[in-house]
């Protein structure tokens, strides 16, 4: 065979492969969003939008310091705690408009909206993320609530357990009487307020930060806010994100080393005042309240001997309206790794 003929059925044969790929290419782009449709998927951008909207300095998140962390497990910059509550949040919409129940929880006035959720691992950038959301449960015994499990998974893991539930009185720190702080618009800001276990972190609503969290958080930033028809709908979880800056800045006052001795959540438990959610608007004050509670061998993670950190957060709005109420779980990395290398 001559040297043309050789190239005459190389080309031929380039011809049919590019036919076959050509062929094959949709084929396996349908595979891959059969296989992933109900996956979730956070890039490192997500979390610098996020971290940037709350102002949340915590090295786990930065894509350069979350290698000056001691003996840093995850490898690399992992997902806000609040990102995953929000895409909770924003999923539970969808879902509660999909099953109409919004009618029911404005017909009995379940104005509390609270997020129970332990976290059990980290998501990393670029993993698909799964989550799922029981049937919802209708009790009436003691008072009406509606609940749903929810749990998310991520790389053949479990990264989150808990539920969503609406009910006419906040489910966590109900029992907290805030009536006889002062006003905390006269207290100066990173103080504690006079007469009270509470540190205060002074925040500004701002809309294009509230817009690019939920971004951020992979949730639809114009089901919220919609300048054309003068739409601004705060979501539920961002006011309450604040909070993680407001504990950092307490502990850097405190001067508590974030690279040898790095905290991470375990839980965050969540009451919000949809009515007064309703009122939020851009420019208003919020007022985070900050108690940390002593440590006690009594509180211990899942009965490992591992100390647990708590704090209670109040998110209070103009004349102290209280719009949010927090509870959350923390614990020392080294504590972690610790007891799982015993084992």
């Amino acid at each position: 065979m001559t040297l043309y003929g050789q190239d005459a059925l190389l080309f031929e044969l380039k011809k049919v492969k590019q036919k076959i790929d050509d062929f094959m290419m949709p084929i396996a782009v349908i595979s891959s969003q059969f296989r992933d449709k109900d996956a979730f998927v956070f890039d490192q951008i997500h979390i610098e939008v996020a971290r940037n909207a709350s102002d949340d300095f915590n090295l786990f998140h930065d894509k350069h310091k979350w290698l000056q962390i001691t003996h840093n497990p995850f490898k690399g910059p992992i997902v806000m705690g609040f990102q995953l509550n929000t895409l909770i949040e924003y999923q539970m919409r969808i879902y509660r408009e999909a099953h109409h129940e919004n009618k029911v929880i404005h017909e009995n006035d379940l104005r509390f909206s609270n997020y129970q959720i332990t976290f059990v691992n980290a998501v990393r950038p670029k993993m698909p993320v799964y989550l799922e959301i029981k049937k919802t449960l209708i009790n009436t015994i003691p008072n009406l609530t509606l609940a749903n499990r929810i749990s998310m998974k991520s790389d053949g893991k479990t990264v989150l357990l808990g539920y969503k539930k609406e009910t006419q009185t906040p489910l966590f720190l109900a029992d907290i009487n805030l009536d006889d702080l002062p006003d905390l618009n006269e207290i100066p800001d990173l103080t504690i307020v006079p007469g009270s276990p509470y540190f205060l972190k002074r925040k500004f609503m701002n809309n294009g930060s509230v817009k690019n969290f939920l971004s951020g958080s992979l949730a639809e930033q114009s089901d919220y806010f919609d300048e054309l028809t003068q739409v601004a709908q705060y979501p539920e979880i961002f006011p309450c994100s604040l909070t993680s800056g407001a504990l950092m800045e307490k502990a850097q006052l405190e001067n508590h080393d974030f690279k040898r001795n790095p905290m991470v959540y375990t839980s965050h438990e969540i009451s919000i005042d949809r009515h007064q959610l309703a009122k939020l608007k851009n420019n208003d004050v919020l007022n985070i309240l900050v108690e940390q509670l002593p440590e006690s061998d009594d509180n211990t993670l899942n009965r490992t001997g591992i100390r647990v950190r708590t704090y209670r957060c109040f998110g209070l709005m103009e004349n102290n309206t209280e719009l949010f109420r927090i509870r959350m779980n923390l614990v020392p990395l080294e504590e972690i790794l610790k007891n799982l290398a015993r084992k």
